[in-house]
């Protein structure tokens, strides 16, 4: 009994000895693995400051030289396509006139070969008569208007080549000069990206805006007092674009420079507590001021930016469909509400290339997504009188 006692313990002792040499070994083989692992870290963080360090390099670089070359640039761009713009106005007139004048020519032309065939016809009646009197087959004076005649008519065909060119040329003009718009447009599409995300430091901030109206007859009250609203609001529009039929509605995209985002977020937020506190005003009595003297709250000195935006509110709402935008302000007005909400920069820079960021019902579904405190109903505001 004693053997096998001495033997187990013999057993156990030499099981414990190897379990002991293999957690050695397995501490030896992790402790290899973590410097190796390690080394492998130390190596990936030493490319990524090396990688860091050229992407920091490259962007110093980019905000030192392409950024204000760019600023210049557009700068430069923005007067050529506005006097683009004035000399393709004038170049319309002017085409508009010529067309007028064309067709007045063609009319023209067309009343001297009936005269013309009408004197063809009397001068062949007349012809036996000359032969019995002994004169010619025609008169100095008829062969005079003929050839009178016929010369106008070369002289309306020539004018007419004339006014085709003129009109094939214009419509390169225009070509070239909507290239330029869109190009234009792109560039201040960066610009206003770039303010939104801070990336213009030291430049004055690019914001967007945007006007549309259903009926094409109120497009331009709505844009003199959409940008009566801007200016009062401290902006001042840098460039204005516009696609669309002129007969139907049109899209007019304005690009604002003046004030920064926060500046225009805090102040159309004042605006709209100041509006939506006309319903509270409007139900006070003169009884319900307790001061003796004291001015009535309805009628209340009203600040010069706070008219213009009301102003623009009740435009909107006067229209049957519309759609506006300054900065971080969004107003829409459907069939049925009017709706406005101050976005924030990340909500302003949604992309807008789709349609429907012209569309009345799409931006106020969007606008019912947005946080409670962003969005006001003004429905029931614009619908008193403005004396209310």
């Amino acid at each position: 009994m004693t053997v096998v006692l001495l033997v187990l313990c013999m057993v156990v002792g030499a099981l414990e000895l190897w379990a002991g040499k293999q957690s050695k070994d397995q501490a030896r083989a992790f402790e290899r693995r973590i410097d190796e692992l390690r080394e492998q870290v130390g190596k990936q963080n030493g490319v990524l400051v090396t990688v860091g360090e050229q992407l920091t390099a490259e962007l110093s670089r980019v905000k030192r030289d392409v950024l204000p070359a760019l600023d210049d640039r557009l700068r430069r761009n923005t007067f050529q396509i506005e006097e683009l713009g004035e000399l393709v106005r004038h170049a319309d007139d002017y085409l508009k006139a010529q067309e007028a004048r064309l067709h007045e020519l063609e009319q023209q032309r067309i009343t001297l070969s009936a005269v013309r065939r009408k004197l063809t016809d009397l001068e062949t009646r007349l012809r036996p008569l000359a032969e019995r009197n002994g004169a010619g087959p025609g008169g100095p004076g008829l062969e005079t208007a003929l050839d009178r005649l016929a010369e106008l008519e070369r002289s309306g065909t020539e004018i007419w080549e004339l006014q085709r060119d003129l009109t094939r040329t214009l419509e390169d003009v225009e070509d070239v000069v909507g290239d330029l718009l869109r190009y234009a447009g792109g560039e201040l599409d960066e610009a206003v990206r770039e303010s939104l995300l801070g990336e213009r430091p030291g430049r004055a901030a690019l914001l967007p805006g945007r006007l549309w109206a259903r009926d094409p007859r109120l497009h331009d009250v709505l844009a003199e007092v959409y940008e009566r609203c801007a200016r009062t609001a401290g902006l001042r529009v840098r460039f204005r674009s516009g696609d669309g039929d002129p007969d139907g509605p049109r899209r007019l995209r304005y690009f604002l420079a003046g004030r920064t985002m926060d500046e225009l977020a805090g102040a159309f937020t004042g605006l709209l507590i100041s509006t939506g506190a006309d319903l509270d005003r409007a139900g006070l009595l003169p009884t319900d001021v307790r001061v003796a003297g004291a001015p009535h709250p309805a009628e209340r000195p009203v600040p010069e930016d706070e008219t213009a935006f009301k102003g623009l509110l009740r435009a909107l709402h006067d229209s049957d469909g519309a759609v506006a935008q300054i900065g971080p302000l969004l107003a829409v007005r459907t069939r049925e509400e009017l709706l406005c909400a101050v976005l924030t920069p990340s909500q302003t820079m949604e992309p807008d290339a789709d349609e429907t960021v012209w569309d009345p019902a799409a931006v106020a579904l969007r606008l019912r997504r947005a946080a409670a405190h962003q969005l006001w109903e003004l429905t029931e505001w614009a619908s008193r009188p403005p004396t209310a």
